[in-house]
């Protein structure tokens, strides 16, 4: 059965009683955030159902939320996200060229996790920072005026970094 972890459950209380009776469905986009962290890096559609119950909305009501926004994920990831901006201020500046930079190095496609679990590509839509294009989000992380090499330095930190943590 799903169902948040008891600290989870006092943070979702603590979220919904934020807004008026009869407007929790605001809540909705902060429970995503918790569920998705909760549950593995993804929401599925019990994950979803689980939201809504908490809420007293209808499922679809969270579908529609939730496959709306990049930012969350609506099948399983690798450890590290990284989401190239593929806008036009972007592609000015090269991220086309990033992109497949990352797709050879790492042998996947757009929306691909590697075999080994680490990594997933997902380009994105704006992010907002077209002034230090081209960029990447990586977890709560900006990665800004990107270039080949600071790919490559980035991927091999993070390899390190997951190699060091296991």
């Amino acid at each position: 059965m799903i169902q948040f972890s008891p600290e989870k459950i006092n943070k979702v209380n603590e979220i919904i009683a934020r807004y008026p009776e009869g407007k929790q469905k605001g809540a909705l986009i902060p429970l995503l955030h918790l569920a998705q962290e909760e549950f593995g890096g993804w929401l599925d559609a019990p994950v979803m159902d689980y939201v809504a119950s908490l809420l007293d909305i209808k499922p679809i009501e969270v579908y529609e939320v939730a496959t709306f926004y990049t930012m969350f994920n609506m099948k399983p990831v690798g450890k590290y996200v990284l989401e190239v901006c593929q806008t036009g201020p972007c592609m000015l500046r090269g991220s086309d060229q990033i992109i497949d930079h990352i797709k050879n190095k790492l042998g996947i496609k757009a929306g691909e996790t590697t075999a080994d679990g680490l990594f997933t590509l997902k380009p994105a839509e704006c992010l907002g920072a077209c002034g230090y294009a081209p960029m990447m989000q990586l977890g709560k992380f900006y990665k800004e005026n990107l270039t080949i090499e600071k790919v490559d330095q980035l991927i091999e930190e993070l390899r390190a970094a997951a190699a060091t943590a296991n």
